[in-house]
């Protein structure tokens, strides 16, 4: 079917509204990039806009050589890997019995699921629970609160409850067992959604900043979300001259050098996004279907 004149217009509107809504937030980013490639006099003046000026690397020498950035990194490389293959395949062992009718409980454990979503026991009461637990200060206090989200639940439950049901008549008619059933039927036929949800959890863990400063008192074990605010709170050159030569730590600013931590933790999920992006529209629109 054609579009009419009325519709045509709508698109175009529509698609130069959201080009520049999309050039609004990467213009930020383009100039934090060229704020940590820029040398000290560009900076001072204001004169960098979304080019480096006088360009240089002394800012990220800085970092890896004089700041705990490195291991904060790797760090945030193990919270996240570990964290979000622990909430997937907990939030598939959830969805999964959940989207079955004859689930005995189905409604009610649904019910239970959705009432955690409107209330929490609070900040105080979390902090005793994993005190108790004996989790402070280990990063299993970063994975069990959060260990499945409910939406990310929801969602998954619903695309299992579109998959044709003939699939898994012919599958038992098979001999094919509970386990096989979903390993070799339901998660292959549910990659964009678990593409989906895994980029969710990956990016709520690589940005997880209020827990670690509550649970992590170590700081050998803090993330690198952490480590790049306080350098933001504080300046980052003293006793620069113990990491860099005279000239080097001249052409460098606490603004280039805050710069280029922002882009050192940001990079990451820019990185990876392009290759679960064709996935995320599919899964979240398919597993939003139903109720």
């Amino acid at each position: 079917m054609r579009a009419s004149r009325g519709e045509k217009l709508f698109y175009a509107l529509n698609y130069a509204f959201l080009s520049v809504l999309g050039i609004l937030c990467v213009l930020p980013m383009v100039h934090l990039l060229a704020l940590s490639f820029s040398g000290q006099s560009a900076v001072i003046s204001g004169h960098v806009g979304l080019w480096p000026i006088e360009w240089n690397v002394e800012s990220y020498k800085l970092l890896f050589k004089g700041t705990r950035i490195v291991p904060a990194f790797w760090n945030s490389i193990l919270i996240t890997v570990i964290g979000s293959a622990l909430s997937i395949l907990f939030t598939i062992l959830a969805a999964y019995p959940l989207s079955k009718k004859y689930f005995i409980g189905r409604r009610t454990f649904t019910l239970m699921i959705v009432f955690t979503m409107l209330f929490g026991a609070g900040l105080i009461p979390n902090y005793l629970l994993i005190k108790s637990l004996g989790m402070v200060n280990t990063y299993w206090a970063l994975w069990m609160p959060g260990l499945v989200s409910v939406y990310n639940t929801l969602v998954l439950k619903t695309f299992f409850e579109n998959i044709p049901p003939e699939l898994e008549e012919a599958a038992r008619m098979d001999g094919c067992s509970e386990v096989r059933l979903v390993a070799r039927i339901f998660l292959p036929l549910a990659l964009p959604a678990l593409a989906t949800l895994i980029l969710f959890y990956a990016v709520s863990y690589w940005n997880m900043f209020q827990n670690v400063l509550i649970y992590i008192n170590a700081q050998q074990k803090q993330n690198l979300t952490v480590i790049v605010q306080q350098m933001i709170m504080n300046s980052m050159l003293q006793n620069v001259d113990q990491y860099l030569r005279p000239d080097e730590a001249m052409q460098i600013t606490p603004e280039s050098v805050k710069s280029s931590g922002v882009i050192i933790m940001i990079a990451p999920m820019l990185l990876v996004y392009p290759f679960v992006q064709r996935h995320f529209v599919k899964g979240v629109m398919i597993g939003s279907v139903k109720g």
